[in-house]
C-alpha cells in the first residue's frame, strides 16, 4: 500500500502541519478517519476502534501491554546489574515513554489516513523497505513473547504440581514439558477468534492482576512465608548489566500496539497524557517488585521471582495463580496480529473467509511456538534476548529513526537531536551486548 510522502527524501517539507518539531509547543489536528490497513487491521479489531475509547479505557488497554511476564522477571534483572542499576530501569522508561510521543507524531505527519499502524509508519519514513523491517520487529517480537508465555506457564504449573506425569503409549512426558503441550492445548480455542473485542475487556484483570502479584510477594515477606528481607545483594554487577538493560527494556515493549490504542480513542489529542500515566504507573509498580525481590533472595532470585516463593503457602499460591491469569488472556493477543499477516499473505482472496483455512494457521502457529519452548525452555535468557534484540529496536531505534526521517534533522531542535541520539546510543548499546550476552547463555545451557 502505497503512502503519500514515503518516497523521495521522505522529509516534512511536502507533508502538512509538521511547522513544529516534538519539543516545540504544537496542536496536532484531528486525525480523519482510517483507511483499511491490513497491518492495522492485525493488530486491532473489534468494536472499540470503532466507537472510541474512553480516556480512562485507553488507560487500561495501555498499562495492561506494557504490565505483562516482565514484572517476574524484574528482580532477577536487578539481581543481575546490582541495586545502582535501577537508575537504568529509570532511564529506559523514560526513553521509551518518550520514543512513544515520537510514535504519535509520527501518525500526525501523515498525509494519508493509512499510516494507522506500526507498519505503515515504517512505510511513511523509508517506503516498502520501512515497512518491511518494521513489521519483521514486531511480528518477531510477538511470537517470542507468545513463546514466553508458554515457558512461564509450565515453569509455574510444574511448581504447582511436582512431579506430573503423563504416558501415551511408549512416550512419556513429564514436568515442564507437560504443562507446556496442556497450556497450548487449552490455549489453543482462543486463537481462534478473530476479533479481539473480547479480549479487550480483560485490560482491567490484567492491571488488576500485576498489582496483586506484587502485594502476593509482600505478603509472603513480613507474613505468610516468613521470608523477610535479609538479603543485602551487590551495588554493581558490571558483568550482568547487558542482561539487565535487555529486562528492563523487555518490560516497556508496548509500541507495537500504541499506534492502535491512540486511534482508538475518543480524544487521541490527549494520549500523549495516556503514555505519561501508563510508564509512570507501570515504573512504580517494576520499582516495588525488583527491590521486594532482591531484598528477599539476593542474587538467589530466579528467572520468575514466583519460583523461589515457599511452596504450600497461601500466598504463594495465589501469586502463582495470578500468575497464569495473564498469559491464557495475552497468549491469543500476542499470536493474533501474527496469524492475520500470515493469512493475508498465504490466502487468496477466494479462501481468507473460509474458517478451516484460519484455523489451521492459528494452529500450527500455536504448534511451532510449543517447539521452540520445550526446545529453549530458559525463561530468564530468552526474555533478555527478546528485549536486547527486538524490544530495543521496536521501542527504542526504529521510533527515533522514523522520527528524524520523516521531520529531517534540521526541523528539529539541537536539544530532540541530541536527546534523540542519546537514545539511539543506549539502545544500540544495549542491542549489542545485551544479545551478546543472551545468546551466549542460551548456548551455554545448552
Amino acid at each position: 500500500m502505497a503512502i503519500t510522502g514515503a518516497d523521495g527524501d521522505g522529509s516534512a517539507a511536502s507533508l502538512p502541519g509538521l511547522e513544529h518539531p516534538l519539543l516545540h509547543a504544537y496542536e496536532a489536528r484531528k486525525d480523519p478517519a482510517p483507511a483499511a490497513d491490513p497491518d492495522h487491521e492485525a493488530q486491532c479489531s473489534g468494536p472499540e476502534a470503532a466507537a472510541g475509547a474512553s480516556f480512562v479505557r485507553t488507560c487500561f488497554n495501555g498499562l495492561n501491554a506494557l504490565s505483562g511476564v516482565g514484572l517476574l522477571s524484574i528482580p532477577y534483572a536487578l539481581s543481575e546489574g546490582g541495586w545502582l542499576s535501577l537508575a537504568l530501569l529509570l532511564v529506559v522508561a523514560a526513553a521509551c515513554c518518550y520514543t512513544g510521543l515520537l510514535l504519535r507524531r509520527c501518525m500526525a505527519a501523515a498525509s494519508s489516513p493509512a499510516a494507522r499502524g506500526y507498519p505503515a509508519i515504517g512505510e511513511l519514513a523509508f517506503g516498502r523497505a520501512g515497512r518491511l523491517a518494521a513489521s519483521a520487529f514486531l511480528y518477531a517480537e510477538l511470537y517470542l513473547v507468545a513463546v514466553g508465555f508458554l515457558i512461564l506457564e509450565g515453569d509455574n504449573l510444574d511448581k504447582l504440581f511436582p512431579g506430573a506425569s503423563l504416558g501415551l503409549g511408549l512416550v512419556a512426558v513429564s514436568g515442564k514439558q507437560l504443562f507446556v503441550v496442556l497450556v497450548a492445548l487449552v490455549i489453543l480455542p482462543t486463537t481462534w477468534l478473530r476479533s479481539l473485542g473480547v479480549l479487550a475487556y480483560v485490560s482491567a484483570s490484567g492491571v488488576l492482576a500485576s498489582a496483586v502479584v506484587v502485594v502476593c510477594v509482600l505478603w509472603t515477606a513480613v507474613a505468610d512465608g516468613g521470608v523477610g528481607f535479609r538479603a543485602q545483594g551487590r551495588m554493581l554487577n558490571v558483568g550482568g548489566l547487558p542482561t539487565a538493560l535487555g529486562l528492563y527494556t523487555f518490560c516497556y515493549c508496548g509500541h507495537a500496539i500504541f499506534p492502535t490504542l491512540c486511534n482508538s480513542m475518543k480524544e487521541n489529542k490527549k494520549f500523549s497524557r495516556v503514555l505519561v500515566i501508563c510508564f509512570a504507573a507501570c515504573t512504580l509498580n517494576y520499582g516495588s517488585m525488583a527491590i521486594l525481590g532482591y531484598i528477599m533472595y539476593g542474587d538467589d532470585v530466579k528467572s520468575q521471582v514466583t519460583l523461589n516463593l515457599p511452596e504450600g503457602r497461601i500466598s504463594s499460591k495465589l501469586a502463582i495463580y495470578t500468575t497464569l491469569i495473564n498469559p491464557f488472556s495475552k497468549y491469543a493477543l500476542m499470536v493474533t496480529p501474527l496469524a492475520a499477516a500470515v493469512e493475508e499473505k498465504l490466502l487468496t482472496a477466494g479462501t481468507k473467509s473460509k474458517r478451516s483455512s484460519s484455523i489451521l494457521i492459528r494452529t500450527l502457529l500455536v504448534v511451532s511456538t510449543v517447539v521452540v519452548a520445550l526446545a529453549v525452555p530458559f525463561f530468564g535468557h530468552l526474555m533478555a534476548l527478546v528485549g536486547s534484540l527486538l524490544s530495543v529496536m521496536a521501542s527504542m531505534l526504529l521510533p527515533c529513526v522514523f522520527y528524524l526521517k520523516i521531520f529531517g534533522v534540521a526541523r528539529c531542535g539541537r536539544a530532540e537531536v541530541a536527546l534523540i541520539a542519546a537514545i539511539l546510543v543506549l539502545g544500540s548499546l544495549v542491542a549489542a551486548t545485551g544479545t551478546y550476552s543472551s545468546l551466549k547463555k542460551i548456548v551455554h545451557e545448552f
